[in-house]
């Protein structure tokens, strides 16, 4: 089941029926949880080493998941007893033994927090980057015994889908708790945050805290809502079925090593690749996001943004308010501040964006590519710190930046910096993505590929493809002008009409079987 599929429409139609009969809200986080889970199960897996562990992956996932959230659970509930008071059980303590023990317990809760972050971050690098170290180790060691037990590791542990946002959402249960906010005393309302299969997946990131309020005042959503809902989904679907599938074909015939068309491809190719694979990225996982918003929606729950035009942004640190706003919160919150943040100096602010960077980067994959991924984008936002760090010192700086022309220059070298660095995700082996950045300029085609590509399989020449880029762009941008500046929206009856021709558009346009989503890889 994907979003994107007929199965998932009959589901999320038998989901709101359950729900919404429901007349307590325990009987609503129970069908929440229940059904998320049997959501997670009818998942596509990918191939294990036999039917049979193909068979048992997603049970074998589901429990693992759910171990994690016991213990979770069971963490935050340690956390939440702020005072020794509780802890020794008598009231009667003098001053002096009071804050004795006050200090004793906030000693314990930080190594229960600490242990609870090592829990985290232990069970996704074991799933998720223990073949990577081993492979890099046995690289340097020149061991072919490590190599060997690398790739076995690989072949026989597949991490459970969504495990980095499963993870990531619960070290920041954890240290909300430890900073003064409380545990739930439910874990039933925990499993049915933890387990929500909108945003089980692939997100957006969201807290505890903001979704747990929302349960306790459930109520039917009102018709534009509902209209609200639906058309997310419609416009998800739009985003991703039509347009950014129809962009990953001609990215996948282009960035494709194992089939030699990477190595025929002329410089001209490599850039409308780049391009191509940019806003596909950007409107799969947007579509995704938009998807998991509207069935929220439906089920009276608000789910955080994600994305706010971030291709339509004059730097990198905007760019980053913009793109994946729930991680780009995580990180501020829980690394960035607790690392100093800007208190600390320019230079201690550099050295700070570098190392959150460099974690966002491994965070996304275990290849070298994504660290690279996130090294560049540090600097690029160290360079953007010192370069407003003189702008603030010099006036006709600062107005320069602020002037059309000085927009404009600012806006190219960001999105440029963007779409480039977007070469190592989607080649994150280093020989082919730094292969395509010496190959950009002084590349010919072979004529064979120009013939496979353009005219047998794509019937497209280079000129219609680039057109049709700059055409998604230009109405990004138009989008962008309507919402954000001339605050234009689309009342609800206009949107209840557009949702089936935008569901028909994509049943007959979009290219026949959908790609997976980009970012269940991550």
């Amino acid at each position: 089941m994907t979003f994107l599929s007929l199965i998932y429409g009959v589901f999320l139609l038998c989901v709101l029926g359950i729900y919404w009969s429901a007349q307590t809200q325990t009987q609503r986080l129970w069908a929440l949880v229940i059904t998320s889970l049997l959501f997670y199960a009818a998942l596509p897996t990918p191939g294990g080493p036999s039917p049979v562990y193909s068979l048992l992956l997603p049970i074998f996932s589901i429990f693992l998941l759910m171990t994690s959230a016991v213990v979770n659970f069971w963490l935050g509930r340690s956390l939440s007893q702020r005072s020794a008071v509780g802890l020794h059980g008598d009231p009667q303590l003098s001053e002096a033994e009071w804050q004795f023990a006050q200090e004793e317990w906030n000693y314990r809760r930080t190594w229960i927090l600490a242990s609870g972050i090592v829990f985290n971050v232990a069970l996704l690098l074991s799933f998720k980057y223990a073949p990577f170290f081993l492979r890099t180790i046995g690289t340097l060691l020149g061991s072919s015994v490590v190599l060997t037990t690398a790739d076995v590791i690989a072949a026989t542990i597949i991490p459970p889908l969504g495990l980095s946002f499963f993870c990531f959402e619960c070290i920041a249960y954890l240290i909300d708790i430890y900073r003064g906010a409380p545990a739930t005393p439910q874990f039933l309302k925990f499993a049915a945050y933890k387990f929500f299969f909108p945003k089980l997946i692939s997100g957006p990131i969201t807290r505890y805290h903001p979704l747990a309020i929302q349960f306790k005042s459930l109520t039917p959503p009102t018709p534009d809502r509902v209209a609200e809902g639906l058309w997310l989904i419609a416009c998800g679907a739009l985003k991703k079925g039509l347009v950014a599938d129809n962009l990953g074909r001609y990215v996948d015939l282009v960035f494709n090593p194992d089939t030699g068309n990477l190595l025929r491809a002329g410089s001209g190719d490599l850039w409308l690749a780049t391009a191509a694979y940019g806003l596909q990225l950007y409107l799969d996982f947007s579509g995704y996001v938009d998807v998991a918003l509207g069935s929220a929606l439906l089920l009276g729950l608000n789910l955080p943004q994600n994305f706010d035009f971030p291709y339509c942004t004059t730097s990198i640190a905007d760019f980053w308010r913009r793109w994946h706003m729930t991680l780009g919160d995580w990180l501020r919150n829980y690394l960035y501040f607790p690392l100093g943040g800007s208190r600390r100096g320019l230079w201690r602010t550099c050295l700070n964006l570098m190392v959150v960077m460099l974690i966002a980067g491994i965070w996304h994959g275990a290849n070298w590519g994504f660290i690279v991924w996130g090294a560049l984008h540090g600097l690029a936002l160290v360079v953007h710190r010192l370069t407003d760090s003189q702008s603030r010192r010099r006036a006709w700086l600062s107005t320069l930046w602020l002037s059309l022309p000085g927009m404009a220059i600012a806006w190219f070298v960001t999105q440029l910096m963007v779409f480039l660095t977007w070469i190592f995700f989607r080649l994150p082996n280093l020989k082919d993505s730094l292969w395509v950045i010496s190959h950009l300029w002084g590349q010919a085609a072979d004529a064979q590929f120009v013939q496979k590509i353009y005219v047998e399989t794509l019937q497209l020449s280079r000129p219609a493809i680039a057109l049709l880029l700059l055409a998604i762009l230009v109405i990004m941008g138009l989008l962008y002008q309507s919402r954000q500046i001339f605050k234009l929206q689309l009342n609800w009856p206009i949107k209840l009409f557009l949702v089936p021709i935008c569901l028909y558009a994509v049943w007959q346009l979009g290219p026949e079987g959908t790609l997976p989503y980009i970012y269940f890889d991550f």
